[in-house]
């Protein structure tokens, strides 16, 4: 897994112990297995949420998706043609592969593996479009990466859309206490270590690599949820040692920290276990959805819908407006 890495993870900056004494280890309240579908212009995602996992026991985030890892030939690879969003954020975190991104509010990039993100606050509203790049398309190559949407409060889903570029040498990256896990902080505070991530839903989002037989405990803000979702490899969550696989989203109840290991012995090619960890300050506000629109009530959802057939939500280009398999 190319993901940003450092070859000696003692030369880092280490966690606090987390004192068992003080602190109450989050127990594991629901184990959900991801579907698989097709999404964008046709290529296949995992998602464990939305699904089996309501809006309200996923709050405040709406949505996860894990694309690949898999290997695309040549003129093979897919991407998400222009689309509108309003009312929430979109996070996008690329390990391995490359993605191009175009947007109405004068956004956009490549970002590429080793831990490029992108954060798109649609807000009231924006189009962008995400697809491979040239190179990409023309000559294959791997591909896996991750969105996950943020909702914002009612008091924000107005707020003026935004764009921001993490790269992966940004990432705050830290160890754990016996140098047993590598955690990349994309957005939040982990203990004294803040992510890069400018946020308007308070939240925490991490990559971690945990490596065989290792465990990491990570702090966590009582007044948060907390997530932890399997990339690739095999496991344990919670004080209870309940047992995770790849493309499943662990659930945790209240507590003061949250607890993943990592087996002994890995499967499917993966040489350690590689997880999501995330969770944030719940909203606690009604949701209505359509698609690309999550507002509080049918009336705005309808709003949106005359608002993006108006052209309010953003022009797309006119050298963006033919059909394009690559950008």
């Amino acid at each position: 897994m190319p993901a940003v890495a450092v070859e000696n993870l003692l030369v880092l900056p280490r966690l606090e112990q987390v004192d068992r004494t003080e602190a109450i280890a989050r127990p594991v309240t629901k184990i959900v297995k991801s579907h698989q579908q097709l999404e964008g212009a046709g290529f296949p995602i995992w998602r464990p949420f939305p699904g089996e996992l309501s809006l309200a026991e996923a709050d405040p985030f709406l949505l996860l998706d894990q694309a690949g890892p898999m290997l695309n030939g040549a003129n093979e690879a897919m991407g998400a043609p222009w689309h509108p969003h309003r009312g929430f954020e979109t996070v996008s975190y690329i390990i391995d592969g490359e993605v191009a991104h175009h947007d109405t509010n004068g956004g956009g990039g490549v970002i590429r593996e080793e831990g490029d993100t992108q954060w798109i606050t649609a807000g009231a509203g924006i189009l962008h479009d995400e697809l491979p790049t040239e190179r990409v398309f023309r000559q294959g190559g791997p591909v896996h990466g991750v969105e996950l949407w943020v909702n914002l409060p009612s008091s924000l889903k107005f707020t003026p859309p935004k764009y921001q570029s993490i790269t992966g040498d940004s990432l705050r990256m830290v160890t754990t206490p016996d140098g047993g896990a590598l955690v990349r902080i994309i957005a939040g505070d982990v203990g004294e270590f803040s992510g890069p991530g400018a946020t308007w839903t308070p939240i925490i989002y991490l990559h971690a690599t945990v490596l065989p037989g290792a465990e990491l405990e990570l702090p966590w803000n009582p007044q948060f949820s907390a997530f932890v979702y399997v990339l690739t490899g095999r496991g344990y969550a919670g004080p209870e040692l309940r047992p995770i696989d790849e493309h499943e989203l662990v659930v945790f109840g209240l507590g003061d920290s949250v607890v993943v290991g990592a087996a002994e012995t890995q499967t499917n090619d993966a040489n350690a276990l590689d997880v999501l960890v995330l969770g944030g300050l719940p909203i606690r506000e009604s949701i209505e959805h359509y698609g690309p629109f999550v507002m509080n009530s049918r009336a705005e959802i309808l709003q949106a819908i005359e608002d993006y057939e108006q052209g309010k939500l953003g022009i797309i280009p006119a050298d963006q407006r033919a059909p394009r398999r690559f950008a």
